[in-house]
């Protein structure tokens, strides 16, 4: 009992030395010595693909030291008073909390693969893996949020499917045209371009069109730097209609082989330039955040923020047509059917077709993106749940807020962005309870 006893003792002076101090007079020594000890763990930032992730997991010592500091950390952070800090500390105590219970979550994790951790990691995906469900529940807690589970997203996904649907019916209807009508319509030539030129002069002209209406409903929305638009060259990019480059502070759209829908025009500027990627980071960049809130980042935010400002296209004039407003549609049907996809592929252990069928199920004539979207799922397990699981939490927060509306008040779009950009990228479980008081 007294060796026992003995080697407690030396184990808690020796995390004690290792880690910072027992006790913190301040909030501010406190993240002083929890940034400075994170960092020294080297632990590694979320890779997009899985097998990266279960390459890099660090040896069996430095595991147990990772969880040892989070231990320590975790009831240092029970022993602070929440309540006698201010505004700003409260909302970096919770962020530590968060990443705290989240890296806990992930050792507990790697302690269990270090045991059985196969000579070569599949890259056939997470049903070919060792503990391949498990790794999923948790590489969507990362990339989607702490609180998500996969049968809730997968019937969040169904839900969408509904949704997209709904709307895409309602558009056809409106159209005054039989369903054979309507889509010779929206295939003809009328809707497609097949030159740079022409789609680089749309995409311009739509800058400098959408600019003014947003102003006075985004925060500084005028006063960030230019985004530049360019036509994308890097054919390993080729799987998505468009992307963004921050350094460059660029957003590259897609065209190649096949005509451009002129209907993505208005939607994939909004997501990846104005007020989407480029404003969003733009303007966190102004920020001045603490260096807890500098510690982490959380593309889940991000990929969610551009997601739904596609759906205030109608609120500032952005959708001049129904069929521009079809084109969010077309690839608002692609990402919600992609979520129920993602956790059947990676956790019910749907085969390559069962998720083609699926797909067939709901969108018609694109089998060819279906193949491609089936191994991006695949190879990077979670990720694409993002968009859609983010836009409906900040619609959410937007209905909530309507509700306390009286009808002929005009919705506070300015406050609204404000109080979800004001504090940069954190997770969306968080700002519910932290900014929104759920």
């Amino acid at each position: 009992m007294k060796v026992y006893t003995h080697i407690l003792l030396v184990f808690f002076l020796w995390s004690t030395f290792s880690f910072g101090q027992k006790s913190f007079s301040t909030w501010n020594s406190f993240e002083t010595a929890f940034v400075k000890d994170f960092r020294r763990l080297h632990i590694a930032d979320l890779q997009i693909y899985y097998v990266d992730n279960l390459e890099l997991i660090q040896s069996e010592r430095n595991v147990t030291k990772q969880g040892n500091m989070f231990r320590i950390y975790k009831n240092l952070l029970e022993s602070i008073d929440k309540e006698t800090l201010s505004r700003e500390e409260q909302l970096d105590y919770a962020l530590v909390s968060y990443e705290i219970n989240l890296h806990l979550e992930r050792i507990s994790l790697e302690r269990k693969w270090l045991a059985i951790k196969p000579k070569r990691i599949s890259d056939a995906g997470l049903q070919n893996v060792p503990m391949g469900k498990e790794w999923y529940a948790y590489f969507l807690k990362k990339w989607v949020d702490a609180s998500v589970t996969p049968d809730e997203l997968f019937q969040f996904g169904l839900s969408e499917i509904n949704r997209a649907k709904t709307a895409m019916k309602a558009i056809e209807t409106a159209s005054g045209l039989d369903s054979l009508e309507y889509q010779k319509h929206i295939n003809s030539d009328h809707f497609f371009y097949n030159d740079e030129a022409t789609i680089q002069k749309s995409f311009e002209n739509f800058k400098k069109e959408i600019l003014p209406k947003l102003v006075g409903a985004f925060p500084k929305v005028a006063e960030l730097p230019d985004v530049y638009i360019e036509r994308g060259k890097n054919r390993a990019y080729a799987q998505v209609p468009a992307y963004y480059n921050e350094i460059r502070s660029t957003f590259y759209y897609n065209f190649f082989d096949t005509p451009f829908n002129k209907r993505q025009i208005a939607w994939i500027y909004m997501h990846e330039a104005v007020p989407g990627h480029h404003y969003q980071i733009k303007f966190e960049e102004t920020l001045e955040k603490s260096a807890i809130r500098n510690l982490f980042s959380y593309n889940g935010y991000r990929e969610g923020w551009a997601a739904y400002v596609e759906e205030l296209g109608n609120y500032f004039n952005a959708y001049k047509t129904k069929y521009d407003e079809l084109g969010k549609w077309e690839w608002d049907i692609i990402r919600s059917v992609r979520v129920a996809m993602d956790v059947g592929l990676n956790y019910y252990d749907w085969s390559d077709e069962k998720a083609l069928k699926f797909w067939q199920q709901h969108i018609k004539g694109q089998d060819d993106i279906a193949q491609r979207e089936i191994a991006r799922m695949k190879r990077w397990p979670a990720q694409v749940i993002t968009y859609k699981y983010g836009a409906n939490q900040i619609l959410q927060w937007k209905a909530q807020l309507e509700a306390t509306l009286p009808k002929e008040k005009e919705f506070p779009w300015l406050a609204f962005h404000t109080k979800i950009l004001q504090n940069g990228a954190l997770p969306f479980s968080l700002m519910d309870s932290e900014i929104f008081g759920n």
